[in-house]
């Protein structure tokens, strides 16, 4: 799929600038420039998905874990205390 993009004459000099700086076309820069924005945006919509999941599932069955509680757990992590993570509860 072909597409092509209009941007203004200042940023097509910074793209430009960057290329230069980095041995790169402006072509290379704009096309990593949109691939990590589209997966630092999929990564959002991931994440809340993933956070309506949850609540979903606590609103239905009330298992959870407190703050508390998963602070103690992650304050053992890579000591010779460390263990599994804590059963949910209501």
């Amino acid at each position: 799929m072909a597409t092509s993009v209009r941007i203004d004459e200042d940023l097509k000099n910074r793209v430009q600038h960057i290329a230069d700086i980095r041995n790169r076309s402006a072509h290379w820069i704009m096309r990593e420039a949109i691939q990590d924005y589209v997966e630092r945006e999929e990564a959002k919509e991931r994440f809340k998905r993933e956070a309506l999941a949850s609540w979903t599932a606590y609103k239905e069955t009330g298992q959870h874990l407190t703050g508390e509680e998963v602070q103690e757990w992650l304050s053992q992590w890579g000591t010779d205390n460390e263990t599994t993570i804590p059963k949910c509860h209501k």
